[in-house]
């Protein structure tokens, strides 16, 4: 077997390894960013629903110096 044909092979498999791994990496970063997502969703809805409940509270600032 020419040595040429096996770097070739060895290259191709290192390759698709990386690739495999890149988009694994990648699929964690997608759900990484979901979840954060709805989390960011759940804090809006749970202070909105504070403010339907006692809707005076947050709304003024009084500040004195």
């Amino acid at each position: 077997m020419d040595m040429g044909l096996v770097n070739m092979a060895v290259n191709f498999k290192q390759a698709t390894n990386m690739n495999d791994i890149s988009t694994a990496v990648l699929a964690k970063a997608l759900d990484t960013g979901r979840d954060m997502g709805q989390n960011v969703v759940e804090m809006l809805d749970s202070a909105a629903m504070e403010r339907s409940v006692n809707p005076a509270v947050g709304s003024n600032f009084d500040m004195s110096v």
